[in-house]
């Protein structure tokens, strides 16, 4: 009888699916924008990232990922929600479904895609490759810090959407310069990512990463096709409007500095021995 594939070599294809279910759900939020499509994209976005850092990282530099990005990612929304910080204030409202304290569940869902995506992109641009290259602090300092600087990127457009659109939380401050949100809120979009990615990169100093199974280049494509799909959603439906011009220079910009890292790279399969 022959062996039956396991669950690594499998990651691929779960990968591949859980990225094309995602933008289904995505066209479908394109015409008729419920909360509960909202929260289901929003879970398989998750679920997609966390195979494909499974893939890409080994499964427990991707586990470690989920944790930080998780855990740190509640407690920010839930003191920025309660006491203001990191953000400024404001309250959620029951649009994105159920919540652990005053933070719907999958806003730390969304906190490590997004914190993920924008590993996998800085990765490509700097070093040409999905995974790090030499790991000093000081190399460690400056992608994280690039790193957040492209998940704020999303932000930009995602947040004022998520506030005049879909009304998902209210901010009890709205006279800020950017569609109402505050420079505190920038701050905090920074930082937060920043915190969640130095931690992981500080966390695997000392593992080698590996992939749990063959990683071909174009496996590499899954994260920048997660970021790629919400650039142009905010390009067909940002609001207000002139986030749809935005949107494809905030992150279109660092997206295709990446797809022209990914050119160059050379994935471990097919490196030349």
């Amino acid at each position: 009888m022959p062996a039956q594939p396991s669950l690594a070599s499998r990651l691929p294809a779960l990968s591949y699916l859980l990225l094309a279910i995602y933008l289904v759900i995505l066209a479908f939020r394109t015409h008729n924008d419920t909360t509960m499509a909202l929260v289901v994209a929003s879970v398989v976005m998750f679920a997609c990232c966390w195979a494909s850092a499974t893939h890409l990282l080994g499964a427990r530099p991707a586990l470690q990922f989920v944790l930080i990005a998780v855990s740190f990612g509640w407690f920010a929304e839930q003191m920025g929600s309660s006491r203001g910080w990191f953000f400024g204030h404001y309250t959620y409202t029951d649009v994105l479904g159920p919540r652990l304290g005053d933070v719907p569940i999958v806003i730390p869902l969304m906190w490590f895609a997004l914190t993920y995506a924008g590993y996998v992109i800085a990765n490509l641009i700097v070093w040409q490759s999905p995974v790090d290259g030499v790991r000093g602090l000081g190399n460690t300092v400056m992608l994280s810090f690039l790193a957040a600087m492209i998940v704020t990127a999303f932000d930009l457009g995602a947040d004022p959407y998520m506030v005049y659109t879909l009304k998902a939380w209210i901010m009890t401050k709205t006279d800020g310069a950017w569609f109402g949100e505050t420079v505190q809120g920038f701050f905090g979009w920074v930082f937060v990512s920043f915190v969640i990615i130095l931690g992981f990169r500080l966390s695997v100093r000392s593992l080698a990463m590996q992939p749990s199974s063959p990683f071909m280049r174009h496996h590499a494509l899954v994260p920048l096709a997660l970021y790629g799909s919400n650039m142009v959603f905010q390009m067909m439906l940002g609001n207000p409007v002139e986030i749809r011009s935005i949107a494809p220079f905030a992150m279109g910009i660092p997206l295709l500095c990446a797809l022209a890292g990914y050119q160059r790279w050379v994935a471990p399969a097919k490196a030349p021995v």
